[in-house]
């Protein structure tokens, strides 16, 4: 058997050239199905397996994006709310398709370095980041000098960081409009309310609500962990001189502490009270009944976030960009 000692060796024995055997055998980049299967066979037959970190430490890239999720506005958030477990599968499965692995990392912010000290560690090729919680400066100052970053969070007029996410005033007021389609009279949030992307779903809710001559939104102040956010629903709404006919929930896990809550206090949903998510998270369709939610489309917005990563480590400028959310509706309203 022929004995290959290095990716040049191999690449003249199977007539192609280095890079174009280095994309077959790792799976990165764009390579004919037929010659990627000719070369894999070929290595197969040779017992070859190419040296990733020697070609890595050449390039000096560790092929390796880092995620990260600050938790400074919630601390007893954790990665496995489904909304975290959705859109990290989505963000893997497209850094796979790219030959890249990912390095996860739930951050509690306790000073201004913590990113810096991420970056300085040489881990990862890139960084994004889910979320803007309540460290938008910090996310700000940091993009100024590390290029390759991209962040899934709302945008803000005069932002430097470049992010990827929803149109979360639209999709606010989607979810209202929706209620007070249905009839609705007295509409209610119920969420959490710090943050940008928060801010700007109540600000959405509130202007549907005024435009349609009602009384103004009221406002339901939870935690994002679903026990904790079930505690404050069923408190305010018991204090509550009546109860609303519809409330919009700032999360699809926050919708289903507040549907939960409700049954609680002997109300029927949505007979009593109707009922609207905020995410399209594959759990809602699943619910009883079946929740209603505004989508936020976070599989493309996976893809959106990895393409925009990528071409920002191969050095180019790339600018913000704004997912069109969609109102699906379903039993809960």
């Amino acid at each position: 058997m022929v004995s290959v000692k290095n990716l040049k060796e191999f690449a003249e024995l199977a007539g192609v050239s280095t890079a174009t055997a280095s994309r077959a055998l790792t799976g990165s980049g764009r390579v004919s199905d037929e010659t990627r299967k000719r070369i894999s066979a070929l290595a197969e037959k040779l017992g070859y397996q190419p040296n990733i970190a020697a070609r890595n430490l050449r390039t000096q890239r560790t092929m390796t994006i880092g995620v990260l999720v600050p938790l400074g506005h919630e601390a007893l958030q954790h990665l496995s709310d489904p909304f975290f477990n959705t859109m990290t599968g989505f963000l893997a499965d497209a850094f796979a398709e790219n030959g890249y692995d990912m390095l996860l990392s739930r951050v509690l912010p306790r000073n201004d370095r913590w990113m810096d000290r991420f970056i300085a560690s040489g881990r990862v090729d890139g960084i994004i980041v889910v979320g803007q919680s309540d460290q938008f400066h910090i996310i700000e100052t940091v993009s100024r000098r590390y290029r390759p970053m991209v962040v899934w969070g709302g945008h803000s007029p005069g932002q430097h960081h470049c992010s990827i996410g929803s149109d979360n005033r639209l999709g606010g007021r989607l979810a209202a409009m929706h209620l007070v389609e249905r009839g609705c009279t007295r509409i209610a949030y119920a969420g959490p309310v710090d943050g940008s992307e928060f801010g700007e779903r109540i600000d959405g809710a509130r202007m549907a609500v005024l435009e349609a001559g009602l009384p103004p939104l009221q406002e339901l102040p939870t935690h994002f962990e679903p026990d904790a956010a079930y505690a404050d629903v069923r408190q305010k709404l018991e204090t509550l001189s009546e109860m609303p006919d519809g409330i919009v929930a700032g999360s699809d896990v926050t919708a289903i502490s507040v549907i939960r809550a409700l049954r609680d206090l002997g109300r029927r949903v949505p007979d009593d009270v109707r009922v609207i998510g905020y995410d399209g998270l594959p759990i809602g369709e699943h619910m009883s009944p079946p929740l209603s939610t505004i989508d936020q489309q976070l599989r493309h917005g996976a893809q959106l976030l990895t393409e925009t990563l990528l071409r920002r480590i191969g050095g180019e400028e790339t600018a913000s960009q704004q997912i069109e959310p969609r109102l699906i509706v379903r039993a809960s309203s």
